[in-house]
């Protein structure tokens, strides 16, 4: 389905039609001390620093309520708030504090292109074999046991650099038909959405943090993304390395920004060398990790740093 862009004055008319048919945070007869403020990249896929001092959460919805979400504020008055690469044209976020007032936020669509990728062995592009898939298993359940822990930082309050130098080889979110043949002969084909940041580089490139985090995997051979590094950099975010060469560093280990992480390499399903950079926003506030969702890391390396390091 393509949706349809419109205009700022249609935004502004549908807002307050939408604002007409809602009740407000705040009755008419409450006082209202101050507003919650946003900033970041209001983008399909990008992230909103919301500041909401005196709120211990605020709820995120749409205009029909969908992809309703509530989100924790920190102890410093702030929450990180991911913002769906399917995300409605505008939000409204709503403090759990009657004396907040509550923000609507116009968010600007995305125009992802289709891409057909070929010439990939059948056997990276589905696990086939009886050991494959036990590899394939194996490297799941690493995967979603680390993204079940969260640690404490400053996530994306002191913005992000380019984790290598190199050329942008794909962008985060056009789907990605991707065409096979196994070593029997028979084809295969896939169409996924791609959800990382792909950086063109030779093997052996250093990889190194974004940001300051905690890393909570380090694995040289997972079955997809070969040699992985998971970074938690707090309230929620965290960043994936896949088709490392080598993994220098294990989970426990806290890194600082510009820290080097280990080397780029072409392991796992690629079709060339590569650093695959991924960004995933987990809502501390909820147990649901199915609910959580990948945003764009080209839109994070726009973020201007907004508050000293709260760690």
């Amino acid at each position: 389905m393509v949706k349809r862009v419109i205009g700022l004055r249609e935004v502004l008319v549908l807002l307050a039609a939408w604002g007409a048919g809602l009740p407000s945070q705040a009755s008419p007869d409450a006082t209202v001390t101050s507003a919650i403020s946003c900033t970041g990249q209001a983008v399909q896929a990008g992230l909103l620093i919301c500041h909401a001092e005196g709120a211990d959460t605020l709820k995120v919805s749409g205009f029909d309520g969908e992809a309703e979400r509530s989100v924790s504020v920190n102890p410093q008055g702030i929450a990180t708030i991911g913002v769906l690469r399917t995300e409605e044209i505008a939000i409204r976020i709503e403090a759990d504090n009657p004396m907040l007032a509550p923000v609507d936020v116009e968010i600007a669509l995305r125009e992802d292109p289709f891409r057909i990728i070929e010439g990939l062995d059948c056997d990276k592009v589905d696990a086939r074999t009886e050991e494959q898939k036990a590899h394939a298993g194996r490297s799941w359940v690493k995967k979603q046991d680390a993204f079940k822990r969260f640690e404490t930082g400053a996530g994306a309050l002191n913005g992000f650099i380019r984790p290598a130098e190199g050329r942008m080889s794909s962008p985060f979110g056009p789907a990605r038909k991707y065409i096979g043949v196994g070593h029997d002969g028979e084809p295969c084909e896939r169409t996924r959405i791609h959800y990382g940041y792909d950086i063109a580089i030779p093997v052996g490139t250093p990889i190194v943090a974004p940001a300051a985090g905690v890393v909570t995997l380090g694995d040289p051979d997972l079955y997809y993304e070969g040699g992985t590094v998971f970074l938690d950099h707090g309230e929620g975010l965290v960043s994936v390395f896949m088709h490392m060469s080598e993994v220098e560093v294990e989970a426990g280990t806290h890194v600082e920004v510009g820290e080097q992480l280990g080397l780029s390499g072409n392991t796992g399903r690629t079709t060339g060398p590569h650093l695959h950079w991924a960004v995933k926003w987990r809502n501390p506030a909820s147990d649901d990790r199915r609910k959580d969702f990948y945003i764009d890391p080209a839109l994070l390396m726009l973020l201007e740093p907004v508050a000293a390091e709260t760690e």
